[in-house]
């Protein structure tokens, strides 16, 4: 299947659809709206489901050497893909040290909705995937923090270090996804018959409802930070996350994933977070603007990614398999 048969049956599958209607409606300003409780448990549902089908994949095949490169390579790439975002925007945009350095941690961590989404991708297309990768995108969560902090040379983050840590560490998308995890390896099989019902069979709806939801929000930060989200900018966000997908294709190969693996790994290194890194950057860097890395990371980033993004990393990871 061409890259065009993927991103045409990427485009027209219900999810992406979804979000298109839901971005349409917020820049149309429709009133509708998904209460904000219900959006976080439509949140905390996905991070439940993708990560105890992600544990009962470690259970019924095992660890191995090749879970612990991906590992390690996940995070040297989190760590330093924050590195590369800074120099690209200070070297072509006005914006701030500070301000820098949090668009860089936005894309050196993961957006966990893109690995909901790449995974419910390769599903509609029968590609399996190494169901330990659940493991690598939450250790890729947090390196990327650390690098900003270091490229804003710390001067923001004095004397909030316990304060940082115990936000990273507790913050509710990791946990959970953490959490579920750990629970699908001890059960396994006995596990997921037990939940299949809920946490499986149910995922599409639900996965539906939430990226309606995040199309209301996309559409709403295109709509009033539009004034925030300059030309350069808004070409950052579709380049940098191909930077960051083509370190991670071109480290695929030697970790010894299957196609569909490499897919996730690849999408995991171009997608950009807009859940724990905001929280994160509202303690380490409280001068720096919030509002600029939401608008690109979920904005511009995460409907790239959704709607051309996706169908390019899978058709290069089984490009690169073959």
């Amino acid at each position: 299947m061409s890259f065009f048969d993927l991103a045409g049956q990427n485009i027209l599958s219900p999810m992406v659809l979804f979000f298109v209607l839901g971005t349409a409606l917020s820049l149309a300003r429709s009133d509708l709206s998904i209460p904000g409780s219900v959006a976080k448990l439509l949140s905390l549902y996905l991070m439940m489901s993708i990560g105890f089908r992600g544990g009962v994949e470690v259970a019924h095949h095992g660890l191995s050497a090749t879970l612990a490169a991906a590992l390690a390579a996940g995070v040297m790439l989190s760590f330093a893909i924050p590195f590369v975002a800074f120099a690209l925007l200070r070297g072509t945009t006005r914006l701030s040290v500070p301000d820098a350095a949090s668009v860089a941690a936005h894309y050196g961590s993961i957006s966990a909705v893109t690995l909901v989404a790449v995974t419910s991708a390769l599903g509609q297309l029968g590609i399996p995937f190494e169901g330990y990768m659940i493991a690598v995108a939450a250790a890729m969560e947090t390196p990327a923090i650390l690098s900003a902090l270091f490229l804003a040379r710390g001067g923001q983050a004095q004397g909030r270090g316990s304060e940082l840590v115990r936000e990273i560490l507790l913050n509710g998308a990791v946990v959970m996804l953490l959490g579920s995890f750990l629970i699908g390896v001890i059960t396994g099989d006995r596990g997921q018959v037990l939940l299949k019902p809920f946490l499986v069979d149910a995922f599409p709806g639900f996965l539906c409802l939430f990226l309606l939801d995040m199309g209301l929000v996309a559409g709403r930060g295109l709509r009033d930070e539009r004034r925030s989200l300059s030309l350069r900018l808004a070409a950052f966000a579709i380049v940098m996350p191909l930077i960051g997908g083509t370190c991670a294709a071109l480290l695929a190969p030697w970790i010894g994933l299957s196609a569909g693996g490499m897919a996730v790994f690849i999408t995991l290194a171009a997608s950009a977070s807009y859940i724990a890194v905001p929280a994160a950057m509202r303690l380490a860097l409280p001068q720096a603007n919030a509002a600029i890395p939401l608008t690109l990371s979920l904005g511009v980033t995460f409907p790239f990614n959704l709607l051309l993004g996706i169908p390019l990393y899978i058709s290069v990871a089984r490009a690169i398999g073959e």
